[in-house]
């Protein structure tokens, strides 16, 4: 009897290869962080900007024991999906890991990065889950509300601002931007403009000299407000008053100017002091004709041309009626909660940072939504509280960052067993591990991908569940 050959890819540490090796291979896929993916001598290669059916030539650039990594240097056949990047440093820096992909296959993709993290961590019933094809905007570009780019001096005294170049701390300046508001970078290139001129030191990782760090900046889209934020090595901004005065005089579409200190090399952008230094503490956003103040470190979804969309795709997945107890977990300033608000008897939300949760009362205040109240604090902690004194939600929405709920929020909701319940995750894989658990008390009834983030990998999933 013959001895049957796997056809199966493997990850030998034995294959040969050396660093810096020209070597040529067919792409198969795309990788979840959006490279391409194929097979040197049976061994996983992940190459950044190449596309699948595509044949590369690429240099060696990363050995690890069960893959390889690689660079292009030309690509001998071309997709039929390849398109013209907008932005000439696409393959250096991220957030444009898909510019080269034609947008209805990046939607094809993210619809099909759901389906692969559902097969890999294998939820109940996986199989039979509906996920619909992705919903995708009119026009692909120009949507990020906020940029938040490190500022660096050159050797030749010049400010640059921008993202770190792709595996390093080495700042690669971005004078344009195609998916980033018009109004944001706008905005950024005269702050860093100034900067320069009034030659305030920026920071020197090296020696963690130098006193501007990052510059943020975001831009309501639907009411015109900018806020500015610098975030600093040190309290002490030097120059200040003159660099209020020309943002003042020179760049009257920023509203708001506020400093964050983040001293040191720390691997977080933001520290934990933020202090008011112009205009107002707030800047306003509008959804659904809702008014929002948002405060500098409070987070709001960066697509606000498609968050309408979203709160209505998790408003229609609830089904709420006017007797339900909603809880708005991981609620930012409230917009989730306080979008549905009318649909229910009472909203209760809660968040840890407090200046999101005063944002967010002051906004059920300032869109009459006297049913609806904030709290600080983490979810599984006041919902076990309130379970305690005899308030029980019958609904919950739940809109957790790319780690996924915490396994102790995870258990409360397991034990509680709201009756309607809508997930809304922004990272398939996190998703699907939570699903394991979460298909044990509740039937999926459908995944609903939505791209809040062209040209990225990264996709908004929508889960409605029906409790068994």
């Amino acid at each position: 009897m013959k001895k049957r050959i796997s056809n199966r890819p493997t990850n030998s540490s034995t294959v040969q290869v050396k660093l810096n090796q020209r070597v040529t291979i067919t792409i198969k896929r795309l990788g979840i962080n959006g490279e391409g993916v194929g097979y040197y001598r049976r061994k996983l290669i992940f190459i950044p900007g190449a596309l699948p059916h595509e044949l590369v030539q690429a240099q060696i650039t990363e050995i690890n024991p069960t893959y390889l990594r690689a660079s292009i240097i030309q690509i001998d056949k071309k997709s039929a999906f390849r398109v013209s990047p907008r932005d000439a440093y696409a393959g250096k820096v991220g957030g444009f890991e898909l510019e080269a992909l034609a947008y209805p296959q990046q939607l094809e993709f993210k619809r099909d990065l759901v389906k692969q993290a559902l097969r890999r961590y294998h939820p109940r019933g996986f199989e039979k889950y509906e996920v619909r094809p992705t919903i995708g905007m009119t026009n692909p570009y120009e949507y990020r509300n906020k940029a938040q780019f490190q500022v660096r001096t050159t050797a030749t005294g010049h400010v640059i601002a921008g993202l770190y170049k792709a595996g390093t701390h080495e700042v690669v300046d971005l004078p344009t931007c195609s998916v980033q508001d018009p109004m944001t970078m706008q905005v950024m290139r005269k702050v860093v403009a100034l900067i320069e001129d009034l030659q305030i030191p920026t920071f020197e990782p090296k020696n963690h000299s130098g006193i501007i760090k990052t510059i943020v900046v975001r831009a309501a889209q639907f009411t015109n407000d900018v806020q500015l934020v610098l975030i600093t090595n040190t309290p002490k901004l030097v120059k200040k008053q003159p660099l209020l005065e020309r943002i003042s005089a020179e760049i009257p579409e920023v509203t708001s100017v506020m400093q964050n200190i983040n001293p040191g090399d720390s691997p977080l952008i933001w520290g934990d002091e933020t202090r008011h230094l112009a205009g107002s503490n707030t800047i306003t956003e509008k959804i659904n004709g809702l008014s929002f103040n948002i405060s500098a470190r409070a987070f709001l979804q960066l697509n606000s041309h498609m968050t309408p969309k979203l709160y209505q795709l998790a408003s229609e997945a609830l089904e709420l009626h006017q007797e339900d107890r909603l809880v708005d977990a991981y609620a930012g300033v409230g917009t989730i909660g306080i979008y549905l608000a009318d649909q229910v008897k009472e909203v209760r939300g809660m968040e840890t940072i407090t200046e999101a949760v005063a944002d967010a009362n002051q906004n059920a205040e300032k869109n009459q939504r006297q049913n609806a109240h904030y709290y600080v604090g983490k979810a599984e902690e006041l919902l076990f509280d309130w379970s305690a004194e005899g308030w029980t939600p019958t609904a919950l929405v739940v809109d957790p960052p790319r780690a996924g709920l915490e396994n102790r929020l995870l258990q409360t909701i397991l034990k509680l067993k709201p009756a309607k319940f809508v997930y809304i995750s922004c990272n398939q894989s996190t998703l699907a591990q939570n699903l394991v658990e979460l298909s044990k008390v509740y039937r999926v009834d459908y995944l609903q991908p939505v791209d809040m983030m062209p040209q990225t990998p990264h996709v908004e999933i929508v889960v409605k569940f029906t409790r068994k």
